[in-house]
């Protein structure tokens, strides 16, 4: 499907070395979120927020490694850190959740114990799972700047959003993108398995040391996806954008391939500001930092108006 827009490939550094990608159905989802608390303009009918919960698999075959990007919601959330169930309760949020991702794994005939690491995007209960149900020598990675706001977790800080049990008895990795003079779409970059493969991405703002990730999952054509976390909140906050316009026709159409006709979009059009600004920014102090959200939700659009790149 094309739209008016110009063509754009990524601008990334050839190479011929793959890793696949699975999106894992957690089973959980967080609802009863006011919309307004994260989006901004209020829009009558989105009123409240559902929100999915949505780790990534990722297997280098050459190496021979497996990674988790995230993990969602732990099943028995009630576990999670006094200090944050009583902050969850006391916000009214829903939280739905079947299962930790070890048993959808397990059930999907993939060995939990082959884990290699675990990436945390952040620390957020939606994002860091149950990490006590993998091995000790799972390596648990996270962001730059975790362990200065993090550490020690409960019980030793009685008021921490982690527990010990997430980190404690294991590696834990702190990523230091000082030490990678590289740059992908304008993010400090880490080439994980130094071939071109996977990407770690330093995507601050949303909380501290916020990361994303991006795959290459085929070459000769190369195709990408990017992991997002919670680099934007809502696809409105992304488009449209001026690497991504609302488009005023596609074609070919998926319901009249033989005629010109409008994007089924355009009745909310009304909505925006223009065909380049997004549905929705962020309210003031919605994020751990404003600027460096607005800063890399920009980098995010760039990468969501290049044709072979999907965000997710």
């Amino acid at each position: 499907m094309t739209t008016e827009m110009t063509s754009r490939r990524s601008e990334i550094p050839p190479s011929a070395s793959t890793v696949s990608v699975s999106i894992i159905d957690t089973t959980a989802s967080v609802r009863g979120l006011p919309a307004n608390t994260y989006l901004d303009p209020s829009i009558p009918g989105h009123d409240y927020l559902a929100v999915p919960c949505f780790p990534f698999i990722i297997h280098h075959p050459t190496v021979n490694k497996t990674l988790l990007f995230d993990l969602g919601i732990r099943k028995y959330w009630q576990n999670l850190s006094p200090p944050l169930v009583e902050d969850i309760k006391g916000e009214g949020m829903q939280i739905y959740v079947e299962k930790d991702v070890p048993q959808i794994l397990s059930e999907g005939g993939i060995d939990p114990t082959t884990v290699d690491a675990v990436f945390w995007s952040h620390y957020h209960f939606d994002h860091i799972g149950n990490m006590s149900l993998f091995l000790p020598s799972t390596t648990l990675i996270v962001g730059p700047g975790f362990k200065d706001k993090m550490l020690p977790g409960f019980p030793t800080d009685p008021d921490s959003d982690i527990l010990e049990t997430d980190y404690h008895n294991r590696p834990l990795k702190e990523l230091d993108f000082h030490s990678h003079p590289l740059t992908i779409g304008n993010f400090p970059a880490i080439d994980y398995f130094s071939d071109g493969s996977f990407y770690i991405l330093n995507a601050p703002g949303h909380t501290v040391g916020h990361i994303c990730a991006l795959a290459r999952v085929t070459s000769n054509p190369n195709s990408f996806i990017l992991m997002g976390a919670d680099a934007a909140n809502h696809g409105g906050e992304l488009r449209p954008s001026p690497h991504l316009p609302f488009p005023k026709t596609i074609s070919p159409h998926p319901f009249q391939p033989s005629l010109p006709t409008p994007c089924p979009g355009h009745i909310f059009t009304h909505l925006l500001q223009n065909d380049t600004q997004p549905f929705y920014k962020a309210p003031l102090d919605a994020h751990h930092d404003d600027q460096l959200y607005a800063e890399t939700k920009e980098k995010v659009q760039g990468m969501d108006g290049v044709d072979n790149v999907l965000v997710v």
